[in-house]
């Protein structure tokens, strides 16, 4: 493996984490540095020499810092081939010297684009030049050259030079060069995709023109939905923090493509309740789901009988920390996954006994309330804002004889944050408490309400109804009335309105209108 001994390192960073110890670690190899504005003053006032690069190209800094280090003296430097006698030749003719390292990370455009008050002009101030080129310059020559963007990659470079004697090997300035064209990619992602927003009267659109996202490898997957396809999952390089993405796996099997699947399903279910509550996940749809004053425990103890035979093999989410009774709850069936803010020092006792078992810990409660929805299509995708919910359901219009009761309301408002992540066409039945039947993913929204019927476990007299979109006809609301449903919560916009409340009035079924639906194909 080919080695590149460091004798002249370029640093200019925004994020000056760890440079100073770099630096410093560097200095040890007799390393002579170059550096610019607040990173020079930075390193100099730690004790480090630095070489300003206005001093090193003959070139002062000018126009406000936008022209310091595009200069024939820093470029050639960077991309000049150490192995051709005619770039050599040249170097030495304009007495242009060798740079072997350079030390960047580039101007925070992002952050400076996310503040509210963020006008056009200091976004496009906040366009690091420079910066960029000289990362691409280092990177195409990354047989002579170590380009470091990651204050994470220090030590790792300080400890390769140690062992080999102030040098770096091709091989890992081949992995640095990867990250640094990763780097540029992200960067000018962001900045085409906030542009693309604006029009050239200066207004804002909700989508860009062009839209370029980048996903980092978390892991390679045993397979994908099938053992016939390979898979991998990848994270948002700038991941939110509660949310599947950023799960630590304490326990268990590697997970699967369709664990990833489902347990994003509970996550995002769960994290709608305030109360503790649990869900449980079988095929991306709840087949199990309840809310407690008490604890975490009776909570699931309750989800588990909406369905016990769909929960056995399940995936289980809960927004409250997991602790010894609970464990000893949870332990009582085979499940897949069990995801949680946190586990006590007990729990994880109780559940190492099942080595199997994935346990995930989701710090934090309530998945990112902005951000989009991505759906990939063949030739295209699908982006759409997230259906975040906070709709108030006492807002909606009583359109029936009967008004729901003061209990009603309350299952309404469970059932209706249940049936927003049911495949549609969803139709559930809950308590004020607990989920009870679930109808999904049928093409007749009247075969919803049968299967929900016909799935409930527990009684279904007393219970109420949602449905994630209208009903067509009133034959659901007919069947329904048999189940012994009291209440319905709906979207309503049917041009058989009329009909499906007047059913209801029939039956003496209390009806609301969202004018809002929850589809999920």
């Amino acid at each position: 493996m080919n080695f590149n001994i460091i004798k002249r390192v370029l640093i200019s960073v925004t994020d000056k984490k760890g440079i100073v110890d770099f630096a410093k670690g560097l200095q040890d190899f007799n390393v002579d540095i170059l550096s610019t504005g607040g990173t020079a003053s930075r390193l100099r006032d730690s004790g480090i020499p630095v070489t300003d690069v206005s001093d090193y190209t003959g070139f002062p800094e000018m126009m406000d810092g936008r022209l310091k280090t595009l200069h024939p003296k820093i470029h050639g430097g960077l991309l000049a081939l150490r192995h051709d006698e005619k770039h050599m030749n040249a170097a030495a003719q304009y007495r242009i010297d060798m740079i072997d390292m350079v030390v960047i990370n580039l101007y925070q455009f992002e952050n400076t684009v996310a503040k509210q008050e963020c006008t056009l002009d200091e976004a496009y101030e906040n366009i690091d030049i420079g910066g960029p080129a000289m990362l691409r310059a280092a990177a195409k020559n990354y047989r002579y050259v170590s380009v470091v963007t990651d204050p994470n990659d220090y030590l790792l470079i300080l400890r390769e030079m140690k062992e080999s004697g102030g040098k770096v090997s091709e091989g890992t300035n081949f992995v640095l060069s990867t990250k640094a064209f990763q780097l540029t990619a992200k960067y000018d992602a962001a900045i085409s995709n906030y542009l693309g927003r604006i029009d050239k009267e200066g207004i804002k659109k909700i989508f860009p023109d062009t839209f370029t996202v980048q996903f980092v490898k978390a892991q390679d997957l045993r397979y994908g939905e099938n053992p016939h396809q390979q898979a991998a999952f990848y994270r948002e390089t700038d991941q939110p923090g509660s949310a599947i993405s950023g799960a630590l796996q304490l326990q268990g099997k590697e997970l699967s493509y369709n664990n990833i699947m489902d347990s994003d399903a509970a996550w995002q279910m769960v994290s709608d309740f305030d109360l503790p509550a649990a869900v449980i996940v079988k095929h991306a749809n709840p087949c199990g789901a309840a809310t407690s004053e008490g604890d975490i425990a009776n909570a699931y103890e309750k989800a588990t009988k909406t369905d016990p035979v769909s929960a056995f093999g399940g995936i289980v989410a809960v927004n409250r920390p997991i602790d010894k009774k609970a464990a000893a709850e949870l332990s009582k069936i085979f499940l897949e996954v069990i995801i949680a803010p946190c586990f006590d020092e007990e729990a994880k006792t109780v559940f190492s006994a099942k080595k199997n078992l994935r346990l995930l810990e989701i710090p934090g409660t309530g998945v990112p309330r902005t951000g989009y929805d991505y759906r990939k299509v063949v030739g295209g995708l699908l982006v759409q804002d997230r259906d975040i919910d906070d709709f108030d359901i006492r807002n909606a219009r009583i359109v029936t004889q009967r008004t729901p009761t003061e209990e009603e309301y309350q299952a309404l408002n469970f059932a209706w944050k249940v049936v927003k992540h049911v495949k549609s066409n969803a139709i559930v039945y809950a308590t004020k408490d607990q989920l009870v039947g679930v109808g999904a993913g049928q093409m007749s929204r009247v075969d919803s309400v049968k299967i929900a019927t016909m799935k409930s476990n527990l009684p279904t007299k007393g219970c109420v109804l949602a449905s994630d979109a209208f009903f067509p006809f009133r034959d659901g609301i007919d069947m329904a009335a048999k189940a012994g449903i009291t209440a319905v919560i709906q979207p309503g916009g049917s041009v058989r309105d009329e009909e499906v409340i007047k059913a209801a009035d029939e039956h003496g079924i209390a009806m609301i209108f969202t004018q809002r639906r929850h589809f999920k194909h």
